[in-house]
């Protein structure tokens, strides 16, 4: 299970941690830019711009895949107003011989590596999906969310499959994405073979955040397991992103 956390504020930079499936993050003032990949254990970081998403993140293998590090992955990036993406490895693949970990680590390896050297992909996560999507050559499947927060409060999101965002506004969920599915236990995907989903069945939408408010991002193993009152309450627990992260 992957998920981000991200609190939005505009006054201070905050920390940045990285807990592999759920993640807070505020709007900041600052200067440093950092991209940065997770896929493995947190860590202490802190992400800064003008206007940015404080964030902290945190990953929490299955435990019958806790030895591989899981099947989600990760990455933040300071580009902007701040860059976030969660992609979920589709399990089946195991059946095939086929590490289903590899391609969401590579797509999303991808994506970091475009995003501020890519002008086309910089304000559109749909065309991020695409450009990145291309450059994988890995075995496998993945779903797969990337939201951009410009420096004004805009955030940008592409969503293919059931990972999911949820915006928390003085303590209630505002918006959140709605899953794609074929149908039960089958998501939407990107994927290596010819027959699946493209960057064009991406549900796309755009919110206008404020400083304050929270969002959480994650793999369908946070939110098939989490109600959204006990992630409210979570969220809301804490000032510091980091210390939700861990709480």
């Amino acid at each position: 299970m992957a998920a981000l956390a991200l609190h939005a504020s505009v006054p201070q930079s905050q920390p940045f941690i990285p807990l592999p499936s759920f993640s807070l993050s505020k709007f900041t003032q600052s200067s440093d830019r950092r991209t940065l990949l997770f896929c493995a254990p947190p860590q202490l970081h802190h992400v800064r711009s003008e206007m940015s998403l404080c964030v902290g993140t945190h990953l929490i293998p299955h435990p019958n895949k806790a030895l591989t590090g899981g099947e989600d992955a990760f990455f933040v990036s300071s580009y902007s107003g701040g860059v976030i993406a969660v992609a979920d490895g589709v399990s089946g693949w195991a059946e095939e011989n086929v590490d289903p970990s590899l391609f969401p680590r590579e797509f999303l390896a991808n994506a970091s590596n475009l995003v501020g050297n890519d002008d086309e992909v910089n304000n559109d996560p749909q065309i991020l999906l695409r450009k990145a999507h291309a450059a994988t050559s890995a075995t496998g499947s993945a779903t797969v969310i990337i939201a951009m927060m410009e420096r004004d409060g805009m955030l940008k999101i592409a969503n293919v499959g059931d990972c999911g965002l949820k915006v928390i506004r003085k303590g209630q969920i505002i918006f959140s994405t709605s899953p794609q599915e074929h149908f039960f236990d089958c998501p939407y995907q990107l994927s290596s073979e010819r027959v699946g989903q493209t960057f064009l069945d991406a549900t796309v939408s755009n919110v206008e955040l404020i400083e304050g408010d929270i969002l959480v991002m994650g793999s369908d193993g946070l939110f098939d397991n989490v109600f959204d009152y006990e992630i409210v309450a979570t969220a809301t627990k804490y000032i510091d992103v980091g210390e939700a992260g861990t709480g």
